[in-house]
């Protein structure tokens, strides 16, 4: 493996439109992958001390932090709250998430997020989108986890997009 100075966030491949019409399920499915691709596309060409930058004072917001936190979001809602799934939180640490921000661990982050994606995809594959569960005292349906998700992703690729341009300029990730 290359060391870690030439290690750059590799671009993701684009995934297929999401669909505008037909059952909710390709639909919900196809804006999750736009949203979790433009995340990694915001990251693409960056070294993990780049992507570990805290870019806009006084936040304490990075791409890896943001990367790390996707990935602990969707296993939380998607694999352990709705599929039921007996994994480990990736962060048990409130805000760890965020908050260490190893540049040589990078590498693992980026990797980390897309097979949490293969498996948060395989652990709900065969749940229907009306399956439910308790959410501090509240009962959610897996429709209503994707339309969260999404608007996880929506906000935080907001986010990327003004860490991104304040770390080397890019704007058009």
């Amino acid at each position: 493996m290359a060391g870690m100075s030439e290690w750059v966030c590799p671009r993701p491949p684009e995934p297929a439109p999401a669909p505008d019409v037909g059952p909710i399920r390709p639909i919900l499915q196809g804006y999750l992958e736009q949203y979790r691709t433009t995340l990694l596309r915001q990251c693409a060409g960056l070294t993990g001390e780049q992507l570990a930058l805290r870019a806009v004072p006084p936040s304490a917001l990075s791409l890896l932090g943001i990367v790390r936190h996707m990935a602990m979001v969707e296993r939380v809602w998607l694999r352990i709250r709705i599929s039921g799934e007996s994994v480990d939180p990736l962060h048990p640490v409130r805000d760890e998430d965020f908050d260490v921000l190893d540049p040589a661990a990078a590498p693992a982050a980026v990797a980390d997020l897309q097979a949490e994606w293969t498996a948060c995809d395989a652990a709900v594959a065969d749940l229907s989108m009306d399956t439910e569960c308790e959410v501090r005292g509240q009962i959610v349906s897996l429709a209503s986890v994707y339309i969260h998700l999404v608007e996880e992703y929506a906000r935080h690729c907001g986010h990327a997009d003004l860490l991104r341009e304040a770390i080397d300029g890019a704007t058009d990730c």
